[in-house]
Parts: C-alpha cells; sequence; structure tokens
C-alpha cells in the first residue's frame, strides 16, 4: 500500500482566521483611517483566496501594508491559541500519531505558524511556510522573496521539490491549495470548510470535507 503524506493548510483550516488579516488589523489599533485600511487589505485577501490574484502580488501588496514588529507578534501568537480549529484541536491525537507524514504549508509566516503546529502535536520541521526579514529594533521590514511560499505557485512548487515518495493529498480552503493538484504535484485535493466554504474551490475539489473527522472518514475509504 502506498504511503500517504497529508499537506494541510494553515489559515482558515489549522486555524479558524486568515493570519495576516488579522495580524494586521491588531496593528491599525488608533489609526483613524482603520476602516478604509482594512477594507482594503481584506479585498486583497479575497482576491487570492478566489484566484483573481496571483499569490505573489496578493502577499506583495498585505505585506506593504503591515506595519508590525516582534512585540505584535507576540501578541498576536497569544491570540492565535484561541482560534485553532475545533475538529483538528479535537483531533490532535490522530495528528500526533501521523506526524511524520503531515506537511504544514502556509503562505504566512513560520512565527506564527511553528507554535501553534507544536500545539497540534505536529512537527515543527514540517512546516513550510515563509520567513520574516527583522531590523534591528525587530520591526518587520520585508520577507524573503527567494522562499517558495513568498512566490506564485509557492505551494506546488515546495511539494515538488519535498520529493515525497507516496500519495499526496492536499487539505485545504483556498485556490492556492487546489492549485498544488492542479500542478501535478498531488493526487488528490480535499476542500475544508469548516471555516470558509470557497464555491469557486469546492468546485475543483476531490471531496469536500466540513471538520477534519470528514478527511479522517475520507482517508480511510480512499
Amino acid at each position: 500500500m502506498k504511503e500517504k503524506f497529508l499537506i494541510i493548510d494553515f489559515d482558515s483550516t489549522l486555524v479558524q482566521i486568515e493570519c495576516l488579516d488579522e495580524l494586521f488589523f491588531l496593528t491599525l489599533k488608533g489609526n483613524p483611517d482603520k476602516v478604509k485600511i482594512m477594507g482594503d487589505f481584506s479585498e486583497i485577501t479575497r482576491l487570492g483566496m478566489e484566484g483573481k490574484l496571483s499569490f505573489g502580488e496578493s502577499l506583495e501588496k498585505r505585506m506593504a501594508l503591515v506595519k508590525a514588529g516582534k512585540k505584535e507578534l507576540d501578541e498576536f501568537i497569544k491570540l492565535l491559541h484561541g482560534h485553532i480549529t475545533e475538529s483538528f484541536w479535537k483531533n490532535r491525537g490522530y495528528l500526533k500519531e501521523h506526524a511524520k507524514n503531515i506537511y504544514v504549508f502556509s503562505g504566512g509566516f513560520k512565527d506564527y505558524v511553528i507554535p501553534i503546529v507544536i500545539k497540534l502535536g505536529l512537527l515543527p520541521e514540517n512546516v513550510c511556510a515563509n520567513n520574516y526579514i527583522f531590523d534591528k529594533e525587530g520591526n518587520i521590514i520585508g520577507f524573503d522573496k527567494e522562499n517558495f511560499l513568498a512566490q506564485t505557485g509557492g505551494k506546488w512548487k515546495q511539494l515538488k521539490a519535498l520529493n515525497l515518495s507516496g500519495e499526496k493529498i492536499v487539505i485545504g480552503d483556498g485556490w492556492t491549495d487546489y492549485e498544488i493538484k492542479e500542478a501535478g504535484a498531488a493526487d488528490k485535493f480535499i476542500a475544508f470548510t469548516e471555516n470558509a466554504a470557497r464555491k469557486s474551490v469546492i468546485e475543483k475539489a476531490d471531496f469536500t470535507a466540513e471538520n477534519f473527522d470528514k478527511v479522517i472518514e475520507i482517508l480511510e475509504k480512499n
């Protein structure tokens, strides 16, 4: 029997929220233009998730608006612990048992992804995500653009680079997750809808799962 590898998305999948959005909103406290800026930022995110804006463009546009540092990141990580997706938290025993075959792919950043991954019993070395660049004062001044996950098509490029030998199953809510299978890097794509149901993504999926319990059921039957 072929060994199975799960490639799990982070935002709106392992956690209930879109992290760059929420971190950004956190940095806007007291800003008089908060409502307008938040609207612009959310629109960029939406267009990217629906495949109407390339990931590289989306990340670049959003990062240009974020003014944050290590202090805000620490505050955000504490907040994020309260937004772990319920069905993943409930099944953390399953996650821990299969951890060596589970990878977390995120267009977000390792600084806040890894603490949540560890909390769920998964392996930090199996996290593929972006890296912030900080100045001497700990302010975010950019990100590593050479990282696969900072690029358009980064998720499928990253999975191909891992060269995993076995069946590769992607679980996620966004267009960049579907793209992994479309590019021929994965065997199956499961649209995960517990936190967000995107019609354009669901229409492309091999299966749809309303929670991680359903994902486990699909894996056991297929």
